[in-house]
């Protein structure tokens, strides 16, 4: 699958509303292979800074873009977990448990997400940790192809009461010994213009 251009398109003022052929109405890319980065650190004057977890925030209709740098981390974070066998590392790139409860109207939520989908995000990185075999430690991060095949899902489907966007088998890039492999990402969805894994393996 070649590289493309990465769509961009920013979130409708106002309300949501249903959006066809597209977010912008044009026609979408296959989909946006995304390389691996290197992260490199410098040291700075302590400051002091407020963090706002975004998931006690409103949703947004925008756009997840794979360019943007909190996706990188949160992609590297996902691939140190499997390398190193600790999902510690990949909880950044989880939909985080704030923002579930304000999507899902099921009863007790914030257990669903515990017991039921961090629990298989848990066992699915453990698999693929096995997966890349005794060598592990050695492997490489490739990049992602994202299919530009995102819906905009709305309240009342899938047990919601809020809406996002949905993205099905996105795919994972990697080397260890030489030999290219790879691995899908059953679904991502969105919260505030950024994507997030909700089901890794499979759909469960």
């Amino acid at each position: 699958m070649g590289a493309v251009a990465v769509v961009v398109v920013a979130g409708a003022a106002g309300g949501y509303v249903l959006l066809a052929g597209g977010p912008s109405g044009g026609q979408m890319p296959r989909s946006v292979r995304v390389a691996a980065t290197t992260t490199t650190s410098t040291t700075l004057a302590p400051t002091t800074t407020t963090t706002v977890d975004p998931g006690t925030l409103p949703q947004t209709m925008d756009m997840p873009t794979t360019t943007d740098p909190q996706f990188q981390a949160g992609l590297n974070g996902f691939w140190q977990a499997i390398v190193v066998d600790n999902p510690a590392p990949a909880m950044p790139f989880f939909f985080p448990l704030t923002a579930y409860l304000q999507v899902k109207a099921i009863t007790n939520p914030a257990s669903d997400w515990q017991n039921r989908l961090v629990a298989a995000y848990q066992r699915d990185i453990h698999s693929l940790h096995v997966d890349l075999g005794p060598d592990a430690a050695s492997a490489q991060l490739s990049g992602i192809d994202v299919p530009a095949t995102a819906q905009w899902v709305l309240p009342g489907a899938e047990y919601n009461k809020g809406p996002y966007w949905r993205v099905y088998s996105s795919q994972v890039h990697y080397t260890v010994d030489g030999r290219a492999g790879s691995f899908t990402i059953a679904s991502m969805i969105s919260w505030r213009g950024r994507w997030y894994i909700v089901h890794l393996a499979k759909i469960q």
